[in-house]
């Protein structure tokens, strides 16, 4: 297909301002990261003497310490779970003929509607019954739960695409249905459950409702619940704001450019297949 030098031109024009409008709100937070602490700095007006110490107080001021060891405890109880549901369900509902998977399929689409803000009062008396409050528990049950609407709609996308002849192929050669998810379906499935771990690993680091409502002690929250530390009862400190703010942001950006090629690949094997 022969590309005009008039879409060249406009697409890469769309290109650039959709890198700006992504770009500028980091920038503006690195900037104000810079000024002196305690201050209201205007706009993107570089400060007269760029203070880096920010990034350490900022650290120190949360107990960053604490709270990354915290968010690893809760990454390890949401992300490994999650996926293992969410695949075992997204093959059942997307390749086999379970009884019942339409029905439970809308539930799983209907599921995909329910807001965090709507149930967390519910959430909140049901971990206090169940005397889970303040431990990291009340974060990584509901986070499983209220991700498996999406995890199990990815995982039926990528599965309900599988060729049946691979599977038929396996049944020939005496695969039982356990054989052929494992050694079979799971090995192909990789790009798949690598994008869906990444997303689960950024949405569980970033989760903030949660941890503010159910978790009193500062220590057994997410990095994002860190934020609070910086609002006080007159005020809120902008530039260590800011500096706690791209410090939480740091592993998660790590994180994207280490998987990105499993991301992009999962993204454009969904693409094709359509």
């Amino acid at each position: 297909m022969n590309t005009t030098a008039r879409e060249l031109w406009t697409g890469r024009i769309l290109l650039i301002v959709v890198m700006a409008v992504t770009i500028v709100p980091f920038v503006s937070l690195f900037i104000t990261a810079l000024h002196p602490p305690g201050t209201y700095p205007p706009g993107l007006a570089l400060p007269e003497e760029f203070h880096w110490n920010n990034f350490l107080l900022a650290f120190d001021a949360a107990n960053m310490g604490a709270l990354l060891q915290s968010s690893f405890i809760i990454e390890l109880g949401v992300v490994p779970i999650a996926i293992l549901i969410a695949t075992l369900a997204g093959f059942a509902l997307g390749h086999l003929n379970v009884p019942f998977k339409r029905t439970l399929f809308i539930i799983f689409v209907l599921g995909l509607t329910l807001p965090f803000e709507g149930i967390i009062v519910p959430l909140y008396y049901q971990m206090r019954d169940y005397g889970l409050l303040n431990t990291q528990l009340a974060i990584i049950l509901p986070l499983i739960g209220l991700f498996m609407p999406f995890a199990v709609m990815w995982m039926r996308a990528h599965f309900v695409n599988m060729p049946q002849e691979l599977s038929e192929a396996a049944r020939m050669d005496g695969a039982s249905t356990w054989q052929l998810f494992w050694r079979v379906h799971v090995p192909l499935s990789r790009p798949a459950i690598a994008s869906l771990a990444i997303l689960l690993f950024l949405w569980t680091w970033n989760q903030f409702l949660l941890a503010i409502v159910l978790v009193d002690d500062p220590e057994k929250r997410t990095m994002a619940g860190a934020l609070g530390a910086f609002q006080g009862q007159w005020g809120t400190d902008i530039p260590l704001l800011c500096a706690g703010s791209l410090l939480i942001l740091t592993p998660t950006l790590i994180v994207f450019l280490v998987f990105q090629r499993q991301f992009v690949a999962a993204l454009l094997q969904g693409a094709v297949k359509g």
